[in-house]
C-alpha cells in the first residue's frame, strides 16, 4: 500500500517564507561583502599614497593704503595686494580648491574684508600663481591700532599676517574625497619707515606660509 502524504497551505507558506528569507539573506551578504571589500581597497590605496597637504609660498605683498578714518571712531581703510604660490606636493594625487577666502589681519585683528577667490583643480607635482586684492572699508579696529602702526613706522617695518580658509577634495584616479577644511597663514614684513610716504610698500622678502587641514 503507498503511502500519501497530505501537506497544509499553511505549511507550504512557511516554506515558501524560509526560501525567500533565505534569498535576501544570500543577496545582503554579498552586497555588504561587495562593498565591504571595496572600501578596504579605497582605504589600503590612501593608506599607500597619503597625500601630502599643499604648500604656500608668500612672494610678495604691497599695502597701498592702511590709514585710520578718524582717530575718535577708530575705523580703517585699507588696501593690499598680494601674490601667492601655491603647490600640490604629491606625485599621484590631485587636488580639487571648492572655496578659497583671503584676507589680511594685523596683531590678531582683520584689517581687510573677506576677498574670494575662483576654484580650481591642481594636478600632481603642479604649482598655480594666485593673486588677490584686499580692500576694507570703515573696519572697526582697536583703539590701540593708531600707536601700534605709529611704533611700527618708528621700527622701520610692519608685519601683516595673510590668511586663507577654505575647502579641498583629493582625487586618486577616478575616485574624489569629501571635502576638508584647510587653513594657511602667511607673514608678509613690510617696509614702513618715517620718510616712506608713497605706496606701495612692498614686503621686504618672501615667506614659506604654514597649511593645516
Amino acid at each position: 500500500m503507498s503511502q500519501i502524504s497530505v501537506t497544509s497551505p499553511k505549511h507550504c507558506a512557511k516554506k515558501g517564507g524560509l526560501n525567500i528569507n533565505n534569498r535576501h539573506k544570500k543577496l545582503f551578504f554579498t552586497f555588504s561583502t561587495f562593498f565591504s571589500g571595496l572600501l578596504l581597497i579605497i582605504l589600503l590605496v590612501w593608506l599607500i599614497l597619503h597625500p601630502e597637504k599643499p604648500e604656500f609660498s608668500l612672494t610678495e605683498a604691497n599695502i597701498y593704503s592702511l590709514n585710520l578714518s578718524s582717530s575718535s571712531t577708530h575705523l580703517l581703510n585699507s588696501s593690499i595686494q598680494l601674490t601667492l604660490f601655491s603647490k600640490n606636493p604629491n606625485k599621484k594625487v590631485g587636488i580639487y580648491y571648492d572655496k578659497l577666502l583671503v584676507y589680511a589681519a594685523y596683531r590678531g585683528q582683520q584689517i581687510t574684508s573677506e576677498a574670494s577667490l575662483p576654484p580650481f583643480y591642481q594636478s600632481h607635482d603642479e604649482i598655480n600663481l594666485l593673486t588677490a586684492f584686499l580692500q576694507g572699508t570703515d573696519l572697526p579696529v582697536a583703539q590701540s591700532f593708531g600707536y601700534q602702526i605709529g611704533h611700527d613706522r618708528t621700527t622701520g617695518r610692519v608685519i601683516i599676517g595673510l590668511k586663507m580658509d577654505g575647502k579641498l577634495r583629493w582625487k586618486i584616479g577616478t575616485w574624489v574625497s569629501g571635502a576638508y577644511r584647510f587653513n594657511v597663514n602667511c607673514l608678509a614684513i613690510v617696509a614702513f619707515g618715517q620718510n616712506m610716504t608713497t605706496p606701495p610698500l612692498a614686503s621686504l622678502q618672501g615667506t614659506r606660509c604654514s597649511t593645516t587641514i
